[in-house]
């Protein structure tokens, strides 16, 4: 499952003078009433856009209920308070085993035949009792033997994955979860008429979850543990919290668990931790979507109704000293060197807590923070960041830097302390804090009517113990601090003393130590079977969704803006707009393109210079950005409709009138030189450089760029003609917003602003797929723990003949956690945590179609790992409960997906592209109730069996060198520099 931290990006802001906030509280529109219906009392909030009820059952479960009907669809979060935090100190990562325990089932779903299973799962739990306490490493041998052996026969009466079938089942989408510090929330994202449906198996989930398939599972959790070993982010900000938390549990244990601890599992200590924390006083249901919450909640008390209250042990900590002299750590790894510096703050309920999200907007906003225009915009630094990690018992203010080429860390460190220093000193403009506001509101526009969006601040508005009605007066409340206030603030929690520096330096980690796999049987899958359970919640009748397919004709305005194509969808729910000129031009045609676009943001005019053009974008809550693609560019500004007509004439402002910066230029090419360096150090983008290896050959769009000499041979007029050519250049106009067409007509100037004929840029070079003759391996060295395998294979042009095959195939086959390959690879034989197949049409119709497959293990599992996936190229399972499963899934989530605003402009253009004339999801939705498991083996036979592959290999060499790779094919091992191009 997911990991994320809990990170609440936006809480209340308050006055560090805590009077004067409980005033404005007491004048706030948004205060806290009650009311009741049909026998339910709950609590709200005047003036609440989401419309949010906060209920408490008798029972002590909290519900929260938000209704939006943009879409027949909702986002559902069951969270509980407790996470890595509340693990018993002899059992970390705990929290994060039971999570992943929670999709196996109960006694009434995921078992073939509880009365046979449950003596061999009691069996089990012995035995890993047993194993907890051994210490000989022979006898450890010898029981987990044991334990594979009656895993395997438990396995029979199993039936994996059966709470995924049920959810697909639904139409769900996002089945997940993740657990973090406090919290552990599973997700699920519903149509809205399978709401019975969703909390019969919800409340079930709950009600006796089973510990079946353990040891398979731990080893996912082993891999897990082995990706996130890889992982320099991950280990920076481990070594952050154990610095800035000696005595807190945020510090002194990881949601994953120590690597001890992952070796000595205890089932009972999972069934305690389980039966202490998931109690209803503990949890809460929060939905966000169309239905009807009065008829909800009904539904809800009815189905969690049987769970017990009971009291939840409070989490006592010792005290944090307060650090008065710099605390220093040191992560070495193979990635790109940063610093990353953290100050220590109060609690979530703390105002002096709640001030951090404005702080680190004043510091850091991707636009015109403090960090943004002394140390990004001058390329002091190749990067920086000040970001708040809001937590229940303290915060933490980060700052983070990435050097420039030749600087050192404790110069990094030096530049972001100077920008404190800043705060402190109140030397920097009252105009920012106003900025701050204006895009804080149109941040509320943007997130309202979005349900995850909404969900997950209700989510986090419970888990941290917040205020619903403080944190929707969050606006208001930051209108009201002042320059003092901020000056006051700096100076009471932020000095050159009392923080922790985390230094990540490039370097071989020779302290990692992997968890070990243990040696696993495959256990059986049982692909056939489905429960009574099963039976039983298919049977829960449902109103079926009307499809709503766009009309091109009608969903969508095209018409011209003298002689340019303007097409427009109407903004009727808000006052935001997004405004797109498009070109038919990209990197292909000239490589200088990108780096041009590049360069604009350090570049300003004669009368403005660039930090100013920043400011007043960030003033008028207008975001601007431009990109290149291979064949196609664009530059977008998007706002606040008030500030329509202002943020345009900004735009074509700066684009018209930008002039060359010889000093800019210069930061400019050794950041990109550095940016360069820092890729050939990160494995993913090593990884993509391989794929686009195998599907084009040693000429690729990857490493179609700029040899070294050739950026040395660079000028700074070359890139600034390259930009004012391109403001020139014919672009199609997309526009989503409110204004009417002719509105539209009136108020938008285009972007050429001379009688000169458009300028015309020659095509470029074209790159095409190569087939895929012979397998073949592309390996790359890099030191890593796991190993990394993808399989690339170019198939014939794009056959829109294919699409709902192609969409039913994925869903079976590679796609989810349900699909054959999940299943098999990662349920049956616990090789990967992560592993993935797809067949994969492209956005033109010229273009090729191509198989990809991926899978990253240990290394030492690196050829059953390879073999596995191969027999599933080669074979495709069949399982008629998981191809009923997919089809209902598709029909249901087609059936409730509703597609709106920028959405429509990019579904119709990414049509074009592919030659049809009409939305693609009408034919698959009328083909998939047609198609059956011979259909797909039929596609799996012409486009996957039996074809040669290219396998892109990453990893380490030394623990690949008795893996054989000549056996998968020929061999060649690309360095870095064929690869990139540079």
């Amino acid at each position: 499952m997911k990991i994320k931290f809990n990170i609440c990006k936006k809480v209340l802001l308050a006055s560090a003078f805590v009077l004067l906030a409980n005033c404005l509280q007491a004048q706030s529109r948004y205060q806290w009433k009650t009311d009741s219906s049909d026998g339910y009392s709950y609590r709200y909030v005047s003036s609440d856009p989401t419309g949010a009820r906060f209920y408490t059952l008798k029972n002590g479960l909290t519900v929260i209920l938000s209704k939006n009907i943009k879409q027949p669809r909702i986002q559902t979060y069951i969270a509980t308070k407790a996470g890595s935090k509340t693990d018993p100190k002899e059992h970390t990562g705990l929290a994060h085993y039971l999570e992943h325990m929670l999709f196996k089932g109960t006694d009434r779903f995921g078992s073939l035949d509880w009365s046979k299973e449950e003596p061999l799962l009691a069996q089990i739990y012995a035995l890993y009792e047993k194993y907890n306490h051994t210490t000989d490493t022979a006898a450890r041998r010898a029981i987990y033997k044991q334990i594979d052996l009656v895993s395997g026969e438990a396995s029979k009466f199993a039936i994996p994955n059966e709470y995924d079938k049920l959810m697909s089942n639904m139409g769900a989408k996002g089945s997940n979860a993740f657990t973090s510090f406090e919290q552990t929330v599973y997700v699920e994202d519903i149509p809205n008429n399978v709401i019975d449906k969703y909390l019969s198996v919800q409340a079930e989930r709950f009600r006796n979850p089973v510990l079946r398939l353990f040891h398979t599972e731990l080893e996912s959790v082993y891999e897990e543990k082995n990706i996130n070993l890889d992982k320099d982010d991950r280990k920076v900000t481990e070594a952050m919290f154990e610095a800035i938390f000696p005595n807190n549990n945020y510090g002194k244990q990881t949601v994953l668990g120590s690597v001890e601890h992952l070796k000595n599992p205890s089932l009972k200590a999972i069934q305690q931790y389980y039966q202490t924390y998931y109690v209803p006083n503990n949890m809460a249901i929060i939905m966000s979507g169309d239905f009807d919450p009065e008829a909800v909640i009904k539904r809800i008390d009815q189905a969690f109704g049987y769970m017990v209250s009971k009291p939840v042990p409070e989490y006592i900590f010792e005290q944090e000293k307060p650090i008065i002299h710099p605390v220093s750590r040191t992560v070495i790894g193979p990635s790109a060197e940063y610093l990353t510096m953290g100050f220590r703050f109060p609690g979530a309920a703390s105002p002096d807590a709640q001030m951090l999200n404005l702080v680190a907007n004043m510091l850091s906003n991707n636009a015109a923070g403090l960090m943004d225009i002394n140390l990004v915009k001058s390329q002091k630094l190749l990067s920086a960041e000040a970001y708040p990690q809001i937590l229940k018992d303290y915060s933490i203010l980060t700052l983070q830097g990435s050097p420039v080429e030749g600087q050192t860390l404790d110069e990094v460190k030096k530049l972001l302390l100077s920008e404190i220093y800043k705060l402190r000193n109140g030397d920097f403009s009252e105009d920012l804090l106003t900025s701050i506001v204006n895009n804080e509101k149109k941040s509320e526009i943007r997130k309202l009517g979005n349900n995850p969006s909404v969900a997950f601040d209700l989510l986090s508005n419970f888990t941290s113990e917040l205020d619903w009605a403080k944190e929707l007066d969050y606006t208001h409340l930051l209108s009201t601090i002042t320059k003092e206030d901020i000056v006051h603030f700096a100076n009471k929690y932020l000095s050159d003393r009392n923080y922790v520096a985390v230094y990540k330096r490039q370097g071989i980690d020779t302290g990692v130590v992997r968890v070990v796999k243990p040696a696993i049987t495959p256990v059986t899958v049982n692909r056939l079977a489905e429960s009574v359970f099963f039976k039983q919640i298919s049977a829960i009748a449902e109103q079926p969704i009307q499809p709503h397919w766009i009309d091109f004709n009608q969903d969508l305005s095209k018409f011209k803006l003298l002689d340019l194509d303007v097409l427009a969808v109407r903004n009727q729910e808000n006052e935001l707009f997004n405004l797109t000129y498009q070109f038919d031009i990209g990197q292909w045609d000239n490589k200088l393109l990108d780096l041009g676009i590049g360069y604009l943001e350090f570049l300003g005019t004669k009368d403005k210079s660039s930090e100013k053009f920043s400011q007043e974008f960030y003033k008028l809550a207008s975001d601007f950005n431009a990109s290149s693609g291979n064949e196609e560019s664009m530059i977008s500004i998007s706002g606040l409709n008030s500030n329509f007509e202002a943020s345009v004439d900004l735009l074509h402002d700066l684009l018209h009138q930008c002039v060359a910066d010889e000093v800019a230029f210069k930061s400019y090419i050794e950041r990109i030189k550095k940016m360069r360096a820092n890729e050939k150090e990160d494995k993913g983008a090593i990884m993509q450089g391989l794929k686009a290896y195998a599907q084009y050959g040693a000429k690729n769009p990857f490493n179609f760029t700029l040899t070294d000499l050739e950026l040395d041979a660079l000028k700074a007029e070359d890139l600034v003609a390259v930009l004012h050519n391109l403001a020139h250049v014919k672009p199609r106009i997309l526009y989503y917003g409110p204004q009417s067409v002719s509105e539209l007509m009136r108020n938008l100037k285009p972007l050429k602003n001379d009688s000169n004929a458009y300028y015309k840029m020659a095509k470029g070079v074209k790159f095409e797929e190569k087939p895929t003759i012979d397998n073949k391996v592309l390996f790359a060295h890099y030191p890593m723990k796991q190993t990394e395998v993808f399989w690339v294979r170019n198939t014939g042009i794009f056959n829109r003949q294919l699409m709902p095959t192609v969409a039913f195939f994925n869903g079976y086959f590679g796609a989810g956690i349900g699909s054959i390959v999940f299943q098999t690879l990662r349920e049956s034989k616990a090789l990967a945590y992560t592993t993935y197949a797809y067949y994969r049409q492209p956005q033109k119709k010229e273009n090729h179609e191509m198989v990809g497959a991926y899978i990253g293990t240990q290394s030492d599992k690196f050829k059953d790992a390879v073999n596995g996936m191969n027999e599933l190229l080669t074979d495709l399972p069949e399982s008629k409960v998981g191809v009923e499963s997919v089809r209902e899934n598709l029909l249901k989530s087609l059936a409730s997906e509703r597609i709106t605003g920028t959405s429509i402009l990019s579904s119709y253009l990414e049509a074009q592209h592919r030659g049809l004339s009409e939305d693609p999801r009408r034919a698959i939705f009328e083909e998939i109730p047609k198609l059956t498991y011979n259909d797909l083996k039929d596609f799996h036979e012409n486009k996957i069996s039996r074809k040669p592959y290219i396998y892109c290999i990453l990893g380490d060499k030394k623990d690949l060198k008795d893996s054989n790779l000549s056996n998968l094919g020929d061999i060649k091992e690309l360095s870095l520099s064929e690869i990139f191009g540079y």
